[in-house]
């Protein structure tokens, strides 16, 4: 699956800003797009994820009831990130997973959020 993210910038703290991620066909073994995130100086984390066969989303803890995840009628993934916070600046990636997230059907290049002042 090829995937291609856009929309970062710069936003101040309890801003908005939406992300998107536009993507190829799907295979038959890709179950889900998810967004991951890289801060600065740390790891990978799960942001959110949507079941392309259910359309159910899922989001870590630590930002449900702030971001949402939504996909149109073509091939575009959304992340709309409300009430954004300095914590939330990081480097944002699409990508495809399968059953379970076993394995990785795709990666897109990654967009930069940065929340500051």
């Amino acid at each position: 699956v090829h995937l291609v993210a856009s929309g970062g910038g710069l936003v101040q703290p309890a801003g908005s800003l939406r992300v998107s991620c536009a993507f190829s066909r799907f295979t038959f073994s890709t179950y889900y797009i998810t967004w991951v995130r890289q801060a600065p100086g740390k790891g990978l984390e799960w942001v959110s994820s949507i079941n392309i066969n259910t359309g159910t989303p899922s989001y870590v803890e630590s930002v449900k009831g702030r971001f949402t995840v939504s996909r149109d009628n073509a091939n575009t993934l959304y992340l709309q990130m409300n009430n954004l916070k300095p914590e939330d600046t990081a480097l944002y990636y699409c990508a495809s997973f399968g059953f379970e997230f076993r394995y990785s059907t795709g990666w897109g290049q990654g967009t930069q959020v940065t929340v500051s002042s």
